[in-house]
């Protein structure tokens, strides 16, 4: 299940949310202030590295020039 970012518009609090794929959209409410003024924000994500070889899963040889 993916976790989703949100930032309350009217109280500026930041929140993150473990959400389900439903095909229902769930009511997303500040637990803060109770507004319904929310906005999802961008969400980062890693990888984890592979220590044996000091590589990524992403770059078979070692030496990605952007890693």
């Amino acid at each position: 299940m993916p976790i989703y970012n949100y930032l309350c518009k009217d109280c500026g609090e930041k929140f993150e949310l473990l959400l389900g794929m439903t095909t229902d959209k769930p009511k997303i409410i500040c637990k803060k202030c109770g507004s319904k003024n929310i906005k999802k924000e961008f969400s980062a994500f890693s990888t984890p590295k592979n220590s044996d070889s000091g590589s990524s899963g992403s770059c078979p040889t070692g030496s990605c020039p952007l890693g």
